[in-house]
């Protein structure tokens, strides 16, 4: 039996919170979240669920499809850690993939803590529109790496 708060329990939380976002089903997805959630990423603290909501539009504004493959979880007590990659399909039609992490900390079944870590770059690059964006960034992936390759 796989009791609340299990690492089972966990999970299957985790993927319904994903397969929810996958779907772009906002309301489904804030069902996961406490209403004193904090949301963090790109070097923001989103508060609550209309920080949470805020996170989802800006999301789906500059990702079509978007699927998650799972590459490596872990749960260790309340927090879960997933390494992933995104596959989106932009307004384009073209498909950007992207290597991410987050961690969820869990308060009984709701999420109080999402943090998503991932290139700031990579994701530029991925939708940066028109020949001038893409050269921009492309300039400044260049310049990052220089002296490391």
């Amino acid at each position: 039996m796989h009791g609340r708060g299990s690492p089972q329990e966990i999970r299957r939380l985790a993927a319904e919170f994903d397969d929810a976002i996958e779907r772009r089903d906002v309301e489904s997805a804030l069902s996961y979240l406490a209403d004193d959630c904090t949301i963090e990423l790109l070097g923001i603290a989103l508060q609550g669920k209309e920080g949470a909501r805020r996170w989802l539009r800006w999301l789906y504004a500059h990702l079509g499809e978007v699927k998650f493959e799972p590459l490596t979880i872990m749960v260790e007590g309340t927090t879960f850690f997933e390494e992933f990659v995104v596959v989106a399909r932009l307004a384009d039609g073209s498909e950007v993939r992207s290597r991410q992490a987050e961690v969820l900390e869990y308060r009984g079944e709701k999420i109080i803590s999402l943090r998503i870590y991932f290139d700031r770059l990579d994701f530029a690059a991925a939708v940066a529109g028109g020949p001038l964006g893409r050269a921009v960034v492309g300039r400044l992936v260049r310049e990052s790496l220089k002296g490391l390759v």
